[in-house]
């Protein structure tokens, strides 16, 4: 069970709830407020590890909402939750200072994750830097937010599982990713079920990516993985 206490600002209040009760069942300690200003007044009463806000919310919205606590607040991460797609509306949700969003709809899997991996990089996991556009893997691109790998072979989508995975490989590559962490990252917790199934998904990995001889993923036996690339290198992330 992590503890870390949630702030979750979204004006309908079927989804909120949804939302709260998942958080909940999965160990954090979630509110919900159902406007711009009830999220306001909630969060300057202090103790929340991370805000998740929705774009479009009566009285205040959530541009406006996290603009205001950034001129105060540097360092509390920001999740933004939009039904926009629009690349304008991203670039304007990540200078208003959100570290990670999420367009609707999205799945609960893939919030938790998100959430999970926004507070490792707030604790200092994880390196602080964006998100980049692109990981280059050897002759491979991975793509973490389409969840798009393209290979010489060609152009797959991974599941949710899949791009975390190899997401959290990418990060530390050439470096140990520790088991434990990888499961409780990804599946929620480091159960011997959960460590079963994780083999199974780096071997699916492996499969995408053994074209390509410079790349390999190896086990750390007592540790965990390894990503080993000869070229890997991270794109450079545009806008």
């Amino acid at each position: 069970m992590s503890g870390h206490k949630l702030l979750l600002v979204e004006d309908d209040p079927n989804l909120g709830n949804l939302l709260v009760e998942y958080l909940r069942a999965k160990g954090y300690q979630a509110d919900l407020r159902t406007d711009g200003q009830q999220g306001k007044d909630t969060y300057d009463q202090g103790g929340y590890d991370l805000l998740i806000l929705d774009v479009m919310m009566p009285l205040k919205d959530g541009f406006t909402l996290a603009r205001e606590i950034r001129q105060k607040d540097a360092s509390t991460p920001i999740i933004f939750l939009t039904a926009k797609s629009m690349k304008q509306d991203t670039i304007q949700g990540l200078e208003s200072g959100a570290d990670d969003y999420l367009t609707k709809p999205f799945s609960m899997e893939e919030l938790l994750l998100r959430v999970s991996a926004v507070l490792r990089r707030s604790k200092g996991v994880e390196p602080k830097a964006p998100e980049p556009d692109e990981y280059v893997i050897g002759d491979s691109t991975f793509d973490p937010r389409k969840q798009i790998l393209r290979t010489p072979e060609g152009e797959r989508k991974l599941t949710t599982k899949e791009s975390e995975l190899l997401r959290l490989l990418c990060l530390n590559r050439n470096d140990v990713l520790e088991r434990s962490a990888a499961l409780n990252a990804v599946w929620g917790n480091d159960s011997y079920f959960n460590g079963r199934s994780m083999d199974v998904y780096i071997a699916k990995l492996r499969k995408y990516l053994r074209e390509d001889p410079t790349v390999e993923i190896i086990n750390v036996h007592g540790k965990g993985f390894r990503l080993i690339a000869g070229e890997v290198g991270k794109a450079a992330s545009a806008g």
